[in-house]
């Protein structure tokens, strides 16, 4: 078993009102377990305007901010951060298309999501800096360190070089 394990990637996800509304929160917290990403940090918030106008400073000058920022806010969204080895890439591709209505069989809003802006989830974009995103919502003292007991069986060595 190797144990030099690369760095592990951290991730912000949001699981927005419709998630929390229909119900979902579970079933899209399971599918990034059971692939074997860890939960470092969780919980329910209101997403307030200013809250929404830091998260979505590019959209503020956009003619749909206004419909964005009340959907965020109708009902508390969920948000997580995950951790894993390519943990930003895996979590992207198992949410599937932002137009939910294109997203593949078998991704979060492939399954789920109909709509582009009720698409269910919010992730990082890797080329955005995304530890920004994980800061904004998520203090230091919030965001727990642990080792996966199955880490050794999730990632064969030759994998991991």
């Amino acid at each position: 078993m190797n144990h030099n394990h690369p760095k592990e990637e951290r991730t912000l996800v949001l699981l927005k009102p419709d998630a929390v509304q229909r119900a979902l929160l579970g079933e899209i917290i399971h599918r990034f377990e059971r692939k074997g990403l860890k939960i470092i940090g969780l919980k329910m918030i209101q997403m307030d305007e200013v809250l929404a106008k830091s998260h979505y400073g590019k959209y503020v000058d956009k003619p749909f901010f206004e419909g964005l920022k009340n959907f965020m806010g109708a009902a508390p969204i969920v948000a997580v951060v995950i951790s894993g080895v390519g943990a930003l890439k895996v979590v992207r591709t198992l949410i599937g298309s932002t137009k939910a209505y294109e997203a593949a069989a078998g991704t979060i809003r492939g399954d789920f999501a109909m709509s582009t802006q009720s698409n269910l989830i919010h992730a990082s974009d890797p080329e955005e800096n995304p530890e920004e995103e994980v800061t904004r919502f998520f203090s230091e003292n919030e965001l727990f360190s642990y080792k996966k007991i199955n880490f050794d069986l999730l990632y064969a060595a030759d994998e991991l070089k």
